[in-house]
């Protein structure tokens, strides 16, 4: 049924999760996997009474990259495990959800399986949540995977 699964991921143990069944549900379909990891844009301009500075950034970039090496191995290592070829993905966006679906379109994946952090209440209002906007803009389905809350 699918061909082609895109799975974010941002590392968390509930994202782990998802990306576990992801796996799985590609391996079982016999489906092309891509793991997405998106990291923030930390470009940043600093504006004072007087001037603009530019923010070096390098630092951080590292730091984002490194944490995107561990969380794509996460994602590859259980690929390998289930006999599956994985494509990793990593881009810097200001919208993860935006980065989401554009990848997705960009893959031509025909499955968006991504986790749920089930965020309520004022912290869902302040944070917003990844999952609600890739939903309400994606014209490729979403498969939100639940699982039992973990802490992370």
């Amino acid at each position: 049924m699918f061909k082609h699964i895109l799975i974010p991921t941002d590392g968390s143990k509930l994202s782990e999760a998802a990306v576990r069944a992801g796996i799985e549900l590609a391996g079982d379909q016999g489906a092309k996997v891509t793991v997405l990891y998106v990291m923030p844009d930390y470009r940043a301009l600093i504006y004072g009474a007087r001037s603009m500075t530019a923010y070096d950034t390098t630092e951080l970039a590292k730091n984002a990259n490194a944490e995107a090496d561990a969380v794509l191995k996460f994602a590859e290592d259980l690929a390998d495990a289930r006999g599956l070829a994985v494509h990793s993905v990593r881009t810097t966006s200001p919208s993860v959800a935006e980065a989401i679906i554009v990848q997705a379109q960009e893959g031509r994946c025909d499955l968006i399986c991504m986790a749920s952090h089930g965020r309520k209440g004022l912290s869902g209002i302040l944070l917003g949540s990844e999952t609600q906007k890739v939903l309400t803009n994606s014209s490729i389905p979403v498969l939100v995977h639940r699982a039992d809350r973990v802490s992370d």
